[in-house]
């Protein structure tokens, strides 16, 4: 079963061909430098680099899977969620050589792929999923976070998501306010490594609430107050490191507090983490260390596909085909408000769901 995936549900433009969980070929395109000028994305700007590399893209992933289009058995995109005027260029390209080669097309969850994504790895890639344990997954990127319980392959529940801001906003909007470049949250990253996370008090919203929900606007508000009563302190090469580390340790401690007391709480041996966020280098760290304190498996995947990629749609992809799930209709449109809702097993735990809209 070989099968070709694409990927533009914000701005990146990736293709890939995967064939029995091995990952062929994943070519990514990004667009941050055009999107830098205006401190984010803008839709309309990244539809278009999207119709303009699109199909180099594509060429250049069967190129290196030294395969051409028919040798594919099925055809794979992100349906959803993400930019409307994105998801359309990668959907209806998908749709369309679909219908050309009379082949299955399959309309992808992005934050579904994010969650499976930690099972990827190796070189070649390859989906270890005989590896997969009962977990708890954080799926953590600029505009979503979202804790999901994993009973298994396909089998999953969410168990909160964030009902403001997500930690990737929270990251770029401080950043953009500090005055560091897009994307801010890389910027923050890089800048707090030598500064005192414990240098300024700054909130940790819903810490200790009885919920597995996130919320970041008030840090981010906290944030704004704090500039405006100290501008001293981004003016100040010695404080400015404290600063950065003192905001990314706030973000950084709710969800990884969070994480791990799911993780308790549903008695699973195992904690997952994916998404666009999950590159922070403080944020692994801290996973690492609590879930080793807590004889925790931790599993984290990779840089290369914790950002918007194409190898995970087309994993993806290719379990929901070899489990017998119908393709998705030529006539089907993009759903940029997709939710992650239950698949698979009901849960059986006594634990309540604590989400909010997600559920």
């Amino acid at each position: 079963m070989t099968l070709l995936a694409i990927e533009t549900s914000c701005d990146e433009t990736s293709a890939a061909v995967v064939r029995q969980g091995r990952v062929l070929s994943n070519v990514v395109s990004s667009q941050i430098q055009l999107h830098a000028a205006y401190g984010g994305v803008v839709p309309e700007l990244a539809a278009r680099e999207h119709l303009r590399n699109l199909l180099p893209v594509t060429r250049t992933a069967l190129a290196e899977a030294r395969l051409d289009a028919g040798h594919l058995d099925a055809v794979a995109a992100t349906r959803g969620p993400g930019l409307p005027s994105a998801l359309r260029v990668g959907f209806g390209a998908a749709q369309a050589l679909a219908f050309v080669l009379g082949k299955p097309l399959f309309g992808v969850h992005h934050h579904e792929a994010h969650l499976y994504s930690p099972w990827i790895a190796g070189e070649p890639p390859t989906a270890d999923f005989a590896a997969m344990q009962d977990s708890v997954s954080l799926i953590v990127s600029g505009g979503h976070t979202l804790l999901v319980h994993v009973h298994g392959l396909l089998e999953h529940r969410v168990l909160g998501s964030t009902i403001d801001d997500a930690a990737g906003e929270c990251f770029d909007k401080t950043a953009k306010m500090i005055g560091l470049p897009y994307p801010g949250g890389p910027a923050m990253d890089r800048l707090a490594g030598p500064g005192n996370p414990m240098a300024f008090a700054f909130p940790r919203p819903l810490l200790n609430e009885p919920n597995d929900d996130f919320s970041f606007s008030g840090l981010k508000t906290a944030v704004r107050y704090f500039l405006r009563d100290h501008p001293d302190v981004l003016g100040d090469d010695r404080l400015l490191p404290d600063l950065c580390a003192s905001v990314q340790g706030a973000i950084v401690e709710v969800l990884v507090t969070k994480t791990l007391r799911a993780a308790e709480r549903l008695g699973v041996a195992c904690v997952t983490a994916s998404g666009g966020v999950t590159c922070n280098r403080a944020l692994r760290r801290e996973l690492a260390a609590g879930c080793a304190q807590r004889n925790l498996t931790l599993r984290l995947a990779e840089t290369r596909f914790c950002t918007d990629n194409a190898a995970m749609i087309g994993i993806l992809a290719e379990q929901l085909l070899s489990r017998g799930s119908p393709p998705t209709s030529l006539d089907d449109e993009i759903d940029a408000g997709w939710r992650l809702n239950q698949r698979g097993a009901p849960q059986t735990s006594s634990h309540a769901l604590y989400s909010s809209s997600d559920l």
